[in-house]
């Protein structure tokens, strides 16, 4: 389906040609008829000779309706600029002609009317000069008079052209209808219609309502005024909903995919036709169908940042237009840079912004984005409108290479630096150092370890930990002559205090291998437990608890961990009377 919206000055024709060219009534309301002035969105469509249909979007040519027009235009691929032989160019031809330049639309047809009334000659040049200078170009001209029904063959022919030139839409990407119609039918509910630019729709479907973020679903389709189950884009399309009452949703609201969109009220984007500076502080933007109040905060030549009154669906490469509805005039055409702006809290951080800005086309790109940001999240990127090609180095973190490997280096550094500052540490505290390189999450410094570094029990563990530090090792040299002459007597907490072993002291010991520590704090040689086994298998087996005591000749308090630990190691085994055998 070839879906077109009208542009012109009121009372050239743009109706009547839609009406020729249909059959169709695309005047709604009494009041438009009444008065043979079309004041809101009016829709109407019919076959071309290729056999595809041809869906009209007419909007409103009069100077008070321009919010209406754009409602329409916004959303559609491509536009019919309608100029009137014996009218010429007029100043809502060339507002409408700024508002699709703004918005970027680069595909369309001149069409001049009434070419019974006068000679089209002098209009058609001014018209094909003023076309040329904006994104539409040379386009396709066609003379015709709605009256008489000349011309609209060719126009027709034209339309099925024009239909040809059209890229081909996207049905697998996610769906942005952007409601230009809301009304509610008995028995059915609320109904809202669109421009189905991308993506597919079908009955059953939850979609999600832009800024309230709800679940709706499909209910029904309409496609041209017929029920269907499935409609593909482009596609003027009528969509009833299940779960949504009328007053929750209008114009200017939108239908999404879920989870592919993140509404945001703050922009940063580029600006054409105008200079940055001369704008005034508050402006409307029109993107899609919605007509939003924006703040404009101005960063460097044509860059700015918008604070919008409320979130809107938006993309990066998004284009729009900025008016002013009290001078009623198109202050410049929008092109939306970055939809997750970084703050700008800092002196100087908006000239440093500016200078981002500069190097942006308003093309999503992968490496320019994690290039700019350093870390991202998937997630955050697909709802940005960023395809997203590469695997998560942690979780659903993305990672710009470069940053990356700045990262590994910093963090090598840290555990390097807190090893030597705190020699007697087990490490160094993986939120601590979430915090030194200011990582948004622990994960991230976890996948960042990598060999000769090493994750133990939270903390990250410098080369060489294991060995002792060198205060440690002239405490245990201390009490080394205690061990030999008796390695079942464990030292007590003041002869271990006299040495210099306090808590952190042993605990490198114990760490480094150095000690062995038992329930109650016992400490003694790491090979104790074999040379202990030595011993009991020289005793009658079973052997009771105190016999083993007085073998190995040491005290309760050592006697009874030390036995429990070698029937964990299952060097021994423990009888139902207490009594213990060694095990074979």
């Amino acid at each position: 389906m070839l879906v077109v919206a009208t542009a012109g000055h009121v009372d050239h024709g743009k109706s009547t040609l839609v009406r020729a060219l249909t059959g169709m009534e695309p005047d709604r309301w009494a009041e438009e008829r009444r008065r043979g002035m079309t004041i809101d969105l009016g829709f109407a469509w019919t076959s071309l000779p290729s056999g595809r249909t041809v869906a009209f979007v007419d909007v409103p040519g009069h100077e008070r309706f321009v919010p209406n027009m754009l409602a329409g235009v916004g959303p559609v691929p491509a536009a019919v600029v309608v100029v009137a032989a014996d009218a010429g160019w007029m100043p809502q031809s060339a507002e409408h002609l700024a508002a699709l330049d703004a918005l970027g639309v680069g595909y369309g047809l001149l069409v001049v009317t009434r070419a019974d009334l006068a000679d089209p000659a002098a209009t058609l040049a001014r018209a094909r000069s003023e076309l040329a200078a904006t994104s539409l170009g040379e386009v396709e001209t066609v003379t015709v008079s709605a009256a008489t029904g000349a011309g609209l063959p060719d126009l027709r022919a034209a339309l099925d052209r024009l239909a040809d030139r059209l890229p081909a839409p996207v049905p697998d990407g996610p769906v942005r209808l952007w409601v230009d119609r809301c009304f509610t039918v008995r028995g059915s509910g609320t109904v809202v219609t669109g421009t189905l630019g991308a993506g597919r729709l079908r009955v059953g479907d939850e979609l999600e309502l832009a800024g309230a973020g709800e679940p709706v679903r499909i209910r029904g389709l309409h496609r041209l005024g017929a029920a269907c189950d499935e409609a593909m884009p482009v596609a003027r399309v009528a969509v009833n909903l299940r779960g949504v009452a009328r007053d929750r949703i209008g114009r200017g609201d939108a239908l999404l995919t879920p989870g592919r969109f993140q509404p945001t009220d703050l922009v940063d984007v580029r600006l054409a036709g105008v200079a940055v500076a001369e704008l005034p502080v508050t402006l409307t933007l029109h993107v899609g169908s919605a007509a939003v109040p924006v703040r404009v905060r101005p960063l460097g030549g044509d860059t700015a940042r918008l604070r919008l009154s409320r979130p809107l669906p938006l993309l990066i490469g998004d284009r729009a237009l900025l008016r002013d509805p009290g001078r009623r005039y198109v202050a410049g055409g929008v092109t939306v840079l970055d939809v997750r702006p970084p703050p700008l809290a800092r002196r100087g951080a908006a000239a440093a912004r500016a200078v981002v800005l500069a190097t942006l086309d308003g093309r999503p790109e992968l490496a320019g984005e994690l290039s700019r940001r350093g870390l991202a999240r998937v997630g955050d990127l697909v709802r940005a409108g960023v395809p997203v090609t590469v695997v998560p180095v942690a979780g659903d973190w993305l990672a710009d290479p470069q940053h990356w490997r700045g990262l590994g280096d910093r963090l090598a550094v840290a555990v390097a630096e807190h090893a030597r500052t705190h020699p007697l540490a087990p490490g160094a505290p993986v939120e601590q150092l979430r915090r030194h390189l200011d990582l948004p999450d622990r994960s991230l410094v976890e996948a960042l370890v990598k060999p000769p570094l090493r994750l133990v029990a939270g903390r990250v563990v410098a080369p060489g930990a294991a060995s002792l530090p060198e205060p440690v090792a002239r405490a245990l040299a201390l009490v080394s002559e205690d061990y030999a002459a008796h390695p079942f007597r464990a030292p007590d907490a003041d002869r271990l205090a006299a040495v210099g072993l306090g808590t952190r002291e042993i605990g490198a010991a114990v760490r480094a291998g150095a000690l062995l520590r038992l329930t109650g704090n016992v400490l003694l040689l790491p090979g104790a437990p074999q040379q202990a086994v030595r011993v009991l298998t020289g005793l009658p087996q079973p052997f009771t608890l105190s016999a083993a005591r007085q073998a190995l000749d040491t005290t309760r308090r050592v006697a009874v961990p030390l036995l429990e630990l070698l029937d964990q190691r299952g060097l021994t085994r423990r009888l139902p009377d207490d009594a213990r055998v060694v095990v074979d």
